[in-house]
């Protein structure tokens, strides 16, 4: 009993589904010996998922049957094969043979649909009562629906399997692949939970998967959609992530970026549990900074991940050494994990499923996304990207890690304009900049925002190569956030010391 005395219900036993991340998303597993409906278009993984499920309850211990009206037991171990897997253990049955799709089997007195629905439901009640399995899949109701003909008949038919099943403690699958929408708000109300699988096509890279528990009676679950991918080896589901759940104790110190001027310009550093927006031009330097701050934390001993969207991998690598911030001995040793993405292949699920890993098994305590601009265009059809974003970043925030965003805009000089605005995102802004002083094409760097530090509010030169310099504040340049500049004084630029005019 409780504290106020009233009986504790019991924990309900719990069925694997074999599916990696979903049973995240359930608590746990699928209640035991209830009825579940997954539903989802032709395609959408259902077939797959059903297979995972009696092969994670074979790996357990549990007999499973798998009974088809619509697919041959030679499909579905063409099917289990694709994926590297045997069906050795799995009881496949066959409710239409070829003796039952012969002319002769006909029936001319009785509506054919009478006789076939009857002895469809007594040939799965036969298979079950036979068998004495643990789990069951039935795939699929589109075509028990067919043949009941009416909403009546078929409502009666899946209450009476319910029942039947439900006295031998089995868990059940049934597929559906919505083949009508007329009764499905019925299957909803008879089913114990509801598991719904969408797809849905983009203008270009492959079809978006999510996966969304519609109902699921008795436990608490992890609503909403869930990004998920069917591949090689089966499905594999990304919880939506939830950055409440991941809180620690906070740290309020402050890591220095390796260049003494840009940590006085930006009031210390970079604090843990931020993240900073590096945003500028096409080449003003934002990569080559986050490169520099991922190289001092690696000199500092710490373990760092940077996912790269835009740029290729051997590209990153030899401008670094070039510039004398190598970092691919880090990288070798495993200090540094760098991971070149395609934006067109990866889902926001995915990608937040990446970022946890390294954080929470890699134990990386900077984040360095480079850039925005890839990973949010490439999935102009994902709902609510920027919410998934925010989300990513309290989590990081929650974490204490220090995280770099890079974030392109377009144009060189003048007005510019990124594709999205992060700014009310970022706890802090880093602003590049082109101008023209001396018939010089040069750069500028600014600390425009800081939730946390007592920053300059100066405009800096910056220069690359060997490394980073900053110079100092350019209190004689007016302009030069404009790009076009007028020349008040004598403070000396960069290029001065190296005999420039």
């Amino acid at each position: 009993m409780n504290t106020s005395g009233t009986p504790t219900p019991p924990e309900q036993k719990r069925a694997a589904t074999g599916v990696p991340g979903l049973d995240d998303v359930l608590g746990g597993g699928l209640p035991a010996a209830h009825l579940y409906l997954v539903e989802g278009t032709p395609g959408a993984g259902k077939t797959t998922l059903g297979l995972q499920f009696l092969l994670k309850g074979v790996e357990a211990g549990d007999k499973g049957v798998y009974v088809t009206l619509s697919e041959t037991a030679v499909e579905l171990r063409t099917v289990a094969a694709s994926h590297g897997w045997t069906l050795d253990g799995v009881e496949i049955f066959e409710l239409v043979s070829s003796e039952g799709l012969a002319p002769e089997a006909e029936q001319s007195i009785l509506h054919p649909s009478e006789i076939e629905l009857g002895e469809t439901v007594q040939g799965i009640m036969d298979v079950v009562a036979q068998c004495k399995p643990t789990r069951v899949v039935f795939d699929s109701l589109s075509e028990m629906r067919l043949l009941a003909q009416n909403p009546l008949r078929y409502r009666r038919q899946v209450l009476a399997l319910k029942k039947f099943f439900a006295e031998r403690r089995v868990t059940v699958l049934l597929l559906d692949d919505r083949s009508t929408h007329d009764t499905e708000l019925q299957l909803h109300s008879i089913a114990h939970g509801v598991i719904a699988l969408e797809q849905a096509v983009d203008q270009y890279g492959p079809e978006r998967r999510t996966l969304r528990v519609i109902k699921m009676r008795g436990i608490k679950y992890r609503g909403g959609d869930h990004d998920f991918k069917l591949d090689t080896g089966g499905i594999r589901v990304y919880p939506r992530l939830v950055a409440a759940e991941h809180r620690i104790r906070s740290d309020a110190s402050i890591v220095s970026t390796g260049n003494g001027m840009l940590d006085r310009l930006m009031g210390g550093g970079m604090p843990r549990g931020s993240n900073t927006l590096f945003i500028g031009p096409s080449g003003a330097g934002k990569t080559t900074t986050a490169v520099a701050c991922i190289r001092a934390a690696m000199q500092r001993g710490e373990r760092a991940a940077y996912y790269l969207f835009d740029e290729g991998l051997s590209s990153l690598l030899l401008r670094a050494r070039n510039l004398g911030l190598d970092i691919e001995p880090y990288m070798r040793s495993g200090q540094l994990h760098i991971v070149p993405l395609d934006p067109a292949e990866v889902s926001p699920g995915e990608f937040a499923q990446m970022v946890r890993r390294d954080c929470e098994q890699g134990e990386a305590q900077m984040v360095v996304i480079d850039s925005l601009n890839a990973y949010l265009q490439a999935m102009p059809g994902s709902k609510h990207l920027m919410l998934q974003m925010h989300e990513l970043l309290t989590y990081l925030s929650h974490r204490n890690i220090v995280t770099i965003l890079i974030l392109g805009q377009h144009g060189l000089l003048g007005d510019m304009r990124a594709d999205v605005d992060m700014s009310y995102l970022s706890d802090a802004i880093l602003l590049f900049r082109y101008f023209e002083a001396r018939g010089q094409l040069l750069k500028a760097v600014s600390m425009v925002k800081s939730r946390t530090n007592d920053h300059e509010l100066t405009i800096r030169e910056f220069r690359l190569g060997p490394g980073l310099e900053v110079g100092q504040a350019l209190t004689d340049f007016e302009g030069v956030l404009m790009g076009v500049t007028a020349y008040r004084g004598k403070i000396p630029l960069l290029g001065d010391a190296d005999g420039g005019q």
